[in-house]
C-alpha cells in the first residue's frame, strides 16, 4: 500500500470511529437513563464495568476506568443505594472491598441493554458470523487490549 493510500485508510477509519463513538454515547445515555431515570452515563459505565468485570475492587475500577479513586468511591456509593451494587471486604487485602453487582442489578443492565442488542442483531443479523467475530477481533486489537476478557 502506497503513503496516499495508508493516509486514506487511516482517515477511512477516524471517520468510522467518530460515528461509532458517537453512537456509543448516544446509546450510553439512553441505557442509563433506562437503568435509572436521571442516571448520567459516565455512572452506567462504571456499573457496566463492575458488571462485567465482577468482583473487582474500586482502586481496580479506578485503574481501568482511568478515573480518581474519590469518583469511583462516590459513584460506587451511589450505586449501591439504588440497588445495584453490593461491597464486601476483599479477603485478600481486608482494607479494601470487592464490589459486585446485585442480582437486582444484572437484571435491571439487562433490561437497560435490549434495546440496544436488539437494534446490534438487526445491523449485524445478515452478516457472516465470523465477520461478525472479526470485527470484534478488530476492535480490540485497535483498542489495545488483548483476548482475555477485557
Amino acid at each position: 500500500m502506497s503513503d496516499d493510500e495508508t493516509v486514506d485508510a487511516i482517515r477511512s477509519v477516524e471517520i468510522g470511529l467518530s460515528e461509532v463513538f458517537t453512537q456509543h454515547r448516544r446509546t450510553m445515555k439512553r441505557n442509563a437513563e433506562r437503568l435509572q431515570p436521571g442516571m448520567l452515563p459516565m455512572t452506567y459505565k462504571v456499573f457496566a464495568v463492575i458488571a462485567r468485570r465482577a468482583p473487582i475492587t474500586a482502586s481496580e475500577l479506578a485503574e481501568w476506568l482511568e478515573m480518581d479513586k474519590g469518583q469511583i468511591s462516590r459513584t460506587v456509593t451511589y450505586l449501591e443505594s439504588i440497588d445495584l451494587v453490593t461491597r464486601r471486604p476483599d479477603e485478600a487485602d481486608r482494607r479494601s472491598f470487592v464490589i459486585e453487582p446485585t442480582e437486582s442489578g444484572v437484571e435491571r443492565l439487562e433490561a437497560a441493554r435490549t434495546p440496544h442488542e436488539e437494534t446490534l442483531r438487526a445491523r449485524l443479523g445478515h452478516w457472516d458470523p465470523a465477520d461478525a467475530r472479526r470485527l470484534g477481533e478488530l476492535l480490540l486489537a485497535l483498542a489495545g487490549r488483548a483476548e482475555n476478557g477485557h
